[in-house]
């Protein structure tokens, strides 16, 4: 049997070279896939979290994967209808999300990791989401670099995307590339599997659920056909011409300079410097110039335009009509705008974005600074994560916080405070969470003070530190838990980041496991063949919890052997078998040198 890599890097090598691909589907008979596959999954919030039955990742086994093979072979296996439950969006609505059972999880990745490996060589360069080494800040960084002097920002929008992909379009999308019928049908039952409402089963007759593991790859390989548009048919027809023409009145005053300072005339050529400096080098409605580019990150998509906006209104309605009548799409008309890129910001993954000018910044001896695109963080992010921590307008204590440690408080804090910071370090203006940390440190020292009924002063002077950071030293809220036995203490820290820009910050999407020759841990133990507790080697399975707290949990009077096993490794899984996985989740007492 092929290794999984191996398997993995034949099909990437077809996918290089344009080939089409046949007998797919006999690649679902490896048993190395399924392997690679539940190492990835296995870790998963979603992964202990059931479907329409109580199957989750927990009991996962050799046995199983065969078993799920067999019925693939005989063409029987059949996906279960996801179960639907809605999570609330920011501007009060809720957004549908499916939960598979955990069979169908392992063999979506499966799916996933082959459509991929295929795929991913053959899409846009232009395309940044649910792509391996790409991300936000990789489509961020693109627009910086390379769109200095747009015009006009269309920024896109499609309208519940991942609800209405085109079933059919997408299986003739597939079809054109995968020429084999049974690994079609599989995707297609995947696709038309339903889902459970109120325990009420319902068709689904377009899209692909929103949680399902398949899901992000096949919505890049349906809008690769946008990405395909726009780069053979809107990018020839909207470039144009190599450069701007040189502007006539700016090279009337340089020649005006040439001569004062052949006269001797000082004076002159110092207003005339300024005068040319408020004037553009080159021609900025030059009507044989013209560029046009674009990025796109999942569903949302971004169109740089130097030219008239009469053009930019074309462009727009041209891809409107290519989504409504080739792949069956609807643009969303409010979030679908056409933006002035100088006099204000578009909006694109978070940042606002627009075109600076400033005739005074002289940088290198230019105007570098004009025409190029800029980041902002928008003035709305912050107050809105202003409002999490306050009241009636002022810094106020979390109540539900007022239980736990110290160093748990301060940990929430950091951990909340870095992940927003570091998504904005592309930013100019990251400085101006400024506010928000000050905003959330007072909340912190307040919950700590309402925890210890003392001031916030006293808990400021108890827990405040200097410390040295790369850009130089740094006032923070520091807990510090000592431990025994010599080892490291536990540090908790609030501040210390520094609020400076980084032009080089990357913030890429998870990696896939494509062609390691490293294999994951837990898989090595599983194949092992040897009971973790009680060293049998027969009908073995993996024991998950959700996380180590869970081993902690309050009420338990003596710890069971398999507990202090578990928090000993420090694994949130346990390889053992039948007997002893039954005895754990019955209670019964377990040993780990039982015969």
């Amino acid at each position: 049997m092929q290794s999984a890599e191996a398997v993995l890097d034949v099909i990437r090598k077809r996918g290089e070279r344009g080939l089409p691909l046949e007998r797919l589907y006999r690649q679902l008979f490896n048993a190395q896939l399924y392997l690679m596959a539940y190492g990835r999954i296995y870790a998963n919030a979603g992964a202990m979290t059931p479907g329409v039955t109580e199957e989750t990742a927990d009991g996962m086994s050799v046995e199983k994967i065969e078993a799920i093979i067999s019925a693939l072979q005989a063409e029987r296996y059949r996906w279960s209808p996801v179960k639907r439950v809605h999570i609330p969006k920011k501007n009060g609505k809720t957004r549908p999300l499916g939960l598979p059972t955990w069979s169908d999880k392992l063999v979506a990745e499966v799916v996933r990791l082959l459509l991929e490996a295929y795929y991913d060589v053959q899409f846009s360069d232009r395309s940044h989401g649910f792509r391996p080494n790409r991300g936000c800040h990789t489509a961020l960084d693109e627009v910086v670099r390379v769109w200095k002097g747009t015009r006009w920002f269309i920024e896109g929008d499609i309208s519940d995307c991942f609800g209405s992909l085109d079933h059919e379009v997408m299986l003739s999308t597939l079809s054109e590339k995968i020429h084999d019928g049974r690994f079609l049908r599989l995707i297609s039952h995947m696709l038309r599997a339903g889902y459970l409402e109120d325990w009420r089963w319902n068709d689904t007759l377009s899209g692909a659920p929103q949680g399902g593991v398949a899901s992000p790859i096949l919505s890049n390989i349906y809008l690769d056909r946008l990405d395909q548009f726009v780069e053979q048919s809107l990018l020839p027809e909207y470039n144009r011409g190599e450069r701007r023409r040189s502007n006539a009145a700016y090279r009337s005053v340089e020649f005006a300079i040439q001569r004062a300072k052949r006269r001797g005339d000082r004076e002159a050529v110092r207003k005339l410097q300024l005068q040319r400096r408020s004037l553009p080098s080159q021609d900025p409605n030059d009507p044989d110039y013209r560029r046009l580019r674009y990025v796109r990150y999942a569903d949302d998509w971004l169109l740089g335009f130097a030219g008239p906006k009469r053009e930019a209104e074309e462009i727009k309605s041209k891809v409107r009509a290519f989504l409504r009548e080739e792949l069956k799409l609807e643009l969303s008309e409010s979030k679908t705008l056409i933006t002035h890129a100088a006099s204000q910001a578009a909006r694109f993954l978070g940042y606002d974005i627009r075109v600076q000018h400033s005739d005074t910044k002289i940088t290198r001896n230019r105007r570098a600074v004009n025409g190029a695109v800029g980041l902002f963080v928008p003035k709305q992010v912050i107050r809105q994560k202003c409002v999490l921590y306050m009241s009636r307008g002022q810094p106020a204590q979390r109540g539900m916080l007022l239980h736990d440690e110290d160093f748990t408080i301060v940990a929430k804090y950091q951990s909340e405070f870095r992940g927003l910071v570091q998504y904005y370090l592309l930013a100019q203006d990251v400085f101006r969470f400024g506010k928000l940390q000050w905003v959330m440190e007072t909340s912190m020292l307040k919950t700590l003070a309402g925890k210890h009924r003392t001031s916030v002063t006293k808990m400021s002077r108890k827990y405040k530190r200097i410390i040295e950071t790369p850009e130089g030293t740094r006032s923070c809220i520091q807990v510090t838990v000592e431990r025994d036995r010599g080892r490291k203490p536990l540090v908790a820290r609030f501040g210390g980041i520094p609020l400076k820009r980084q032009r080089t910050a990357v913030l890429t999407d998870r990696r896939p496991v494509m062609a390691s020759g490293k294999r994951n841990e837990l898989i090595h133990r599983l194949l092992a063949e040897c009971c973790e507790m009680c060293e049998s080697k027969t009908r073995l399975e993996v024991h998950h919890v959700r996380k180590l707290a869970d081993l902690n949990r309050p009420g338990r009077r003596e710890k069971p052997a398999w507990v202090h096993l578990m928090a000993k490794r420090k694994r949130k899984t346990l390889v053992i078998c039948r007997r002893c996985h039954e005895d754990i989740h019955a209670g019964r007492p377990t040993t780990i040198s039982r015969k």
